[in-house]
């Protein structure tokens, strides 16, 4: 268990993963204190008693000091692969005892050559941390639910979403569930040297999640499919380049005939089943009206 003089530094603190974390944090036991990195700490909007730094991942500086008293952190790294990564990875655990890291389902223990660049920018992250002397977890997410708010101004104005691969199934995992693993992580040995999987409890179509938004804002909402070339333009020109678009396009593709399956490890950690997307679109109905 953690000391009460043990301080974790939450990294990506106002992100959807982060932030629910930090809320778990403050109301949970005083046997840890918590700090939450932030780039605009006065416009952060955390809990009472969250100690809020300014940081930022480019700037090693400002992390550095962020990580001053801490022992322990958990990151979140969303700018890709590249020198920065290995420099941001090398810094924290020259400093800290113990790292949980946000990676994904589909990295190998190996560190094999990944099939798309987003899956090999966390397989790099993750071997910097397993060659590290610190303890760690590596808290592999499944399709998380909140990539669906992407559809929200669609749903809000139209009714509808327009998008690609409706037959695609995934388990989509709740940002509470990640949040919850995390503590247990943070706070307790259970889970050191391990990475847990950690999905939704249940597969459904892209379809199916777009109806269940519609159930939870009260209205129906419909799937129009829309051509691969189509959407590969559109992430292009929003600024993908295009090696990871075609990645992530086979990876949307293949969830068609290969949907990503629930796997067990959130009941085996926590002894309670996982929240199901219709929750999560409950929880997020606001977003969608």
């Amino acid at each position: 268990m953690a000391t009460r003089t043990a301080r974790a530094l939450v990294i990506g603190a106002t992100g959807h993963v982060g932030g629910a974390l930090v809320r778990r944090l403050a109301a949970g036991r005083e046997d840890l204190t918590v700090r939450a990195m932030v780039r605009t700490p006065g416009s952060a909007g955390l809990p009472d008693g969250v100690e809020v730094v300014r940081g930022d991942l480019t700037d090693l500086d400002s992390l550095r000091a962020a990580l001053r008293d801490v022992d322990r952190v958990f990151l979140v790294w969303p700018l890709g692969g590249g020198d920065l990564a290995r420099a941001v990875v090398d810094l924290i655990t020259a400093h800290v005892r113990r790292i949980v890291y946000l990676s994904a389902i589909g990295v190998r223990d190996d560190g094999a050559p990944a099939p798309d660049p987003i899956l090999q920018f966390h397989t790099d992250i993750e071997q910097a941390v397993r060659a590290s002397a610190v303890e760690w977890t590596l808290l592999r997410s499944g399709g998380m639910a909140t990539n669906t708010l992407g559809w929200a101004q669609q749903v809000r104005e139209q009714s509808a979403v327009s998008w690609i691969y409706g037959d695609g199934g995934r388990a989509l995992v709740h940002e509470a569930d990640l949040a919850e693993v995390a503590e247990i992580a943070l706070r307790t040995d259970r889970l050191v040297g391990l990475a847990p999987e950690i999905t939704g409890p249940s597969v459904l179509t892209q379809q199916e999640q777009a109806s269940a938004i519609g159930n939870a804002v009260g209205r129906t909402v419909t799937w129009n499919e829309l051509p691969a070339q189509e959407v590969r333009e559109v992430l292009v020109s929003g600024g993908w380049d295009e090696e990871t678009a075609d990645g992530v396009l086979r990876a949307w593709a293949s969830t068609i005939d290969r949907p990503e399956a629930p796997t067990p490890d959130f009941e085996a950690i926590t002894g309670a089943t996982g929240r199901t997307f219709g929750q999560w679109a409950v929880d997020h109905a606001g977003d969608f009206r």
